[in-house]
């Protein structure tokens, strides 16, 4: 079960933005699996995509539409990634917009697709055509909570919040949903993640307002060292408000707000990473540079010995040290560095703490949510990141994803 997790009782309808939901029989039965997010005219927005070079059809149009400005339009489906699919994915994918387009009577252009689920497989768009007129008489600006789940693939939780913001001109509303689970990893984890706000802000301040709060959580965040084809997060400023970013307090409560949305949906995807049992925060310091933080950090998080020792709740610091080691850092001084286990001194000088006992790690080891703090002594420079333990669960999972 996902750790410390529970879906939201309720989301904020955000002014500007409406929603609809249908079960389009993508690949799933008796569930929605179809999204339509319908923003307001004029509305600004922002989006960060996946990296993997084999990024997927929507990624594709999904940016040249976004270049294109004045999107209308979101289109999400679940259970058919459209990736690895060639020409035709990417003539799918304009499809289905063109379909979207026709109904909600804006251009092809400003409908933006996102899809996730299985790779390799064509996107059955006849069934998408079907279900746009539907999703169009659904669209409600009450219906987060839906969409949130429809998202979903092996999510067992949905993934959502809303902030109210106090600015100077007013209060103005920020709502946020994710899906992920498995396939995650920094530059943008394997996930989807939608966020709107009726606030006013110029597209590209609402870009690099997005870019930073991505890189602080949803870039911090691993389950097993994969990133997927498909991954990207969008975040709208609707102006529905009328209210604008006046002063650099406003932008600073925004940003605030902001980044509290990214930073939970982004933990909420590794508490709920398949299979996982435990949460674990990462928190390297003391290191020459951010960069070299990152380096040690990612070496334990992506470690299957150190993740199944916390899934084992075993205390086998070795693991963890050893990991540290082999992290690539220069001139590592190893007599300088200490790791620390929850409240824990396991490592020290070179070797295992004096007064560290099996015990007092065994209790850390126990806990649902595991903070492991490694110091270089080497800097300034210091790196955070979530990521939870491997467990049997996730193989399962996995080898029975397209059954």
């Amino acid at each position: 079960m996902p750790v410390h997790l529970t879906e939201p009782a309720e989301l904020l309808a955000v002014p500007g933005v409406r929603l609809g939901t249908v079960a389009a029989g993508i690949r799933y039965r008796e569930r929605d699996d179809l999204v339509l997010m319908e923003l307001a005219a004029g509305s600004s927005l922002a989006a960060v995509f996946t990296r993997n070079a084999f990024c997927a059809a929507p990624v594709v149009v999904a940016r040249e539409h976004l270049a294109a400005g004045g999107a209308r339009c979101l289109l999400i489906n679940a259970g058919n990634a459209n990736a690895g699919t060639g020409e035709r994915g990417l003539r799918d994918a304009q499809a289905s917009c063109a379909h979207v387009a026709e109904v909600m009577g804006c251009r092809p252009e400003q409908v933006l697709p996102f899809s996730t689920g299985v790779i390799g497989e064509p996107l059955p768009v006849p069934r998408i055509r079907e279900a746009i007129p539907g999703l169009a008489a659904r669209l409600s600006a009450d219906t987060w909570i839906e969409a949130m789940r429809a998202i979903m693939t092996t999510d067992i939780v949905g993934k959502g919040i809303s902030r109210r913001i106090t600015l100077l001109g007013g209060t103005v509303t920020l709502t946020g949903i994710a899906k992920g689970s498995g396939m995650i990893h920094p530059d943008m984890a394997t996930m989807l993640s939608f966020l709107a706000s009726d606030v006013s802000v110029p597209t590209a301040e609402l870009q690099a307002m997005l870019e930073g709060a991505v890189e602080r959580s949803f870039n911090c965040i691993t389950v097993d060292g994969d990133t997927s084809t498909n991954d990207a997060c969008v975040l709208a400023a609707t102006g529905a408000s009328g209210i604008r970013l006046v002063n650099a307090d406003d932008r600073r409560r925004f940003m605030t707000a902001l980044q509290a949305v990214c930073d939970h949906l982004a933990q909420a995807i590794v508490r709920d990473g398949e299979g996982a049992t435990k949460f674990i925060t990462l928190h390297v310091t003391g290191a020459a540079t951010p960069r070299e933080a990152r380096q040690v950090a990612d070496a334990v998080a992506h470690s299957p010995l150190v993740k199944t020792a916390l899934f084992a709740s075993d205390p086998n610091w070795g693991r963890i040290l050893a990991a540290v080691g082999r992290a690539g850092v220069a001139d590592l001084d190893v007599s300088r560095v200490r790791i620390e286990l929850g409240d824990v001194l396991i490592v020290e000088k070179g070797g295992r703490a004096p007064d560290y006992s099996e015990e007092a790690g065994q209790r850390v080891m126990g806990e649902a949510e595991i903070p492991i703090r490694i110091h270089l002594a080497r800097g300034s420079a210091e790196a955070r990141i979530h990521t939870c333990d491997l467990s049997f669960d996730y193989v399962r999972i996995n080898a029975e994803y397209r059954s």
